[in-house]
């Protein structure tokens, strides 16, 4: 749906008419990938590399190549051409030709790929937004975050005590760290909003507001990020979309204002790359993947869908090649039928489920909807009835929302969590966690079967199953540089196995401040037993002083 619904006025009725026939057509399942995707009015080319000079712009161009593109564009009308960032150290090969709407974009491709000098050319798909936005109840707020604690009296929809995420166990092992990076590649968001407060990305190479490329990546003052759809560096949220997947990641919890996000301390990079329609180019998805990446982001959070294409994949396998997690929607047309880039190999697909933890079917804004499920979906999270955040007002926290966009940011924000703990995890091992941990059999028995199924992938996530999982690993005791520790997770009591008896050794716990909350000076063999009882739940680190040489293991879970 367009908008967040305040009132029902003449214009919103109109755009829910419009969504509503969109989705009948595309949910329809018997259509072609291109044809699933809003028709566009845009095509992407790549310049072979031997036909480039030295240049990043168009005009330092091999003069053929300017004289190819100056006869096809007069001859299509071409409106706007122009350089597609692909990163501060890719090619500058990549173009967007922009045509008057209702052109025949097939022909268009067609012609441009009989140029000699074309490696290839293909639609700029457009994409949208996964969520469809909800209504103002009477309802106050965090008590009605069934996702993060579901007590089985939800007012909107049945529900059963213990379908969630698991999230209350969870935050006493950790909050998130600050040193994480979640990019939201949206419709921008609210940043002045109180909860995002201190939480949102800056860019300290650039200079804020003086007109000025400081870091000259390209981009000028985009000191908070960058709009991709109107090519400017206020990511400022016009739709609300993006705001709500934001808040979803990472509202700061335990502020005594309105909602608790996943993860209270990570920084959120606001990407804008869907218009006050929800809608937006495939190149400002890609273009926006690259710049998440390049500027230090670990996950990036796409609660949007469209169509494939070769460049989308190339900008996809650059993130996950550069230890960069993806985590994308299903899509909410009830449908089998592939979306990207959560059908991309290696993004993280998430579906959607209801309080009762069913599949979602229908999603409450439209009786045809319902979480897209098949062969690419990885796992299930809340997504129907989900309150967050207005991009209108710093003090309505009543809007509920529901999609697979809103399901896809809870992963998001335990992703972030688990690089909180452990920032080595690669997004491969991180998609194995979630899966290996997540809780089977939660849905309709004809639907959820046991292991993996379509509809459900390997079940609704666990955030405390994977922040264990993340610290342990499959494999006990987790062997440090000069000793092991059994059990890790410890409850009570562990156990440091010496790799030589130690004689004169130090054992110190510290906890994530640096703060000592244990010492033993009385080492004397191969092993030590501590007593972990009175040590508070949490994440720590084991140091060892030995004969003068200090050895710093890795991070140790306590769980009370």
């Amino acid at each position: 749906m367009k908008g967040e619904n305040k009132k029902y006025n003449t214009d919103k009725i109109l755009a829910m008419k419009k969504c509503f026939f969109l989705f009948l057509f595309i949910g329809l399942g018997t259509w072609s990938v291109a044809q699933r995707n809003i028709i566009t009015d845009q095509i992407i080319v790549k310049i072979k590399d031997c036909y480039l000079q030295n240049s990043r712009d168009k005009s330092n161009l091999a003069p053929s190549i300017t004289q190819s593109f100056t006869l096809l564009g007069e001859r299509f009308k071409a409106l706007d051409t122009k350089n597609l960032y692909l990163g501060k150290n890719h090619s500058m090969a990549y173009f967007t030709i922009l045509f008057p709407p209702g052109s025949d974009i097939d022909e268009i491709i067609t012609e441009y790929k009989k140029l000699e000098e074309i490696e290839y050319a293909e639609p700029d798909y457009i994409g949208y937004g996964a969520g469809g936005d909800g209504f103002i109840p009477d309802d106050k707020f965090y008590v009605k975050q069934w996702g993060l604690n579901n007590n089985g009296t939800f007012q909107h929809a049945q529900g059963i005590a213990g379908i969630d995420i698991n999230m209350e166990e969870s935050w006493a092992i950790t909050t998130g760290d600050s040193n994480i990076i979640v990019a939201i590649l949206d419709s921008g968001g609210k940043l002045d909003h109180p909860e995002f407060a201190g939480r949102i990305w800056q860019n300290h190479k650039e200079i804020s507001g003086n007109n000025v490329d400081d870091d000259e990546n390209g981009f000028t003052d985009d000191f908070q990020g960058w709009d991709f759809v109107n090519k400017d560096n206020n990511p400022s949220d016009d739709h609300g979309h993006g705001t709500n997947v934001g808040g979803i990641v990472g509202s700061t919890g335990n502020n005594g204002r309105g909602f608790a996000g996943v993860d209270w301390n990570c920084k959120l990079m606001f990407l804008k790359v869907l218009n006050s329609n929800n809608t937006g180019y495939q190149s400002s998805f890609i273009a926006a993947i690259y710049y998440a990446v390049d500027h230090g982001a670990r996950v990036i959070n796409m609660s949007i869908g469209g169509g494939q294409s070769d460049i989308y994949r190339d900008a996809v396998n650059y993130a996950l090649q550069k230890n960069v997690t993806i985590v994308a929607c299903m899509m909410n047309h009830n449908t089998e039928a592939p979306y990207y880039p959560a059908a991309f190999p290696g993004v993280i697909a998430v579906g959607s489920i209801d309080p009762n933890g069913m599949r979602t079917q229908p999603f409450f804004w439209n009786s045809s909807s319902g979480s897209n499920f098949g062969s690419h979906i990885s796992v299930v999270a809340p997504g129907n009835y989900i309150y967050g955040l207005s991009h209108s007002s710093n003090s309505n926290y009543d809007t509920y929302w529901g999609g697979t966009s809103q399901a896809t940011p809870h992963v998001a924000g335990v992703v972030s969590l688990m690089l909180a703990i452990n920032p080595n995890l690669t997004p491969k091992e991180i998609k194995n966690i979630l899966e290996t941990t997540a809780r089977d059999g939660i849905g309709r028995p004809e639907e959820d079967t046991p292991g993996w199924d379509k509809y459900h992938g390997w079940g609704l996530i666990d955030s405390y199953k994977a922040l264990t999982y993340s610290v342990s690993s499959r494999k006990n005791p987790v062997h440090f540089p000069d000793f092991s520790v059994f059990p890790n997770p410890a409850r009570s009591a562990l156990q440091l196995i010496f790799q030589t008896p130690v004689t004169e050794g130090e054992v110190y716990i510290l906890d994530l401040l640096g703060r000592q909350v244990y010492s033993n000076q009385k080492i004397n063999g191969d092993k030590l037993e501590i007593d972990c009882s009175e040590i508070p739940t949490g994440i720590y680190t084991i140091v060892l002083q030995n004969k003068g040489s200090t050895h710093t293991g890795g991070k140790l879970l306590i769980i009370h």
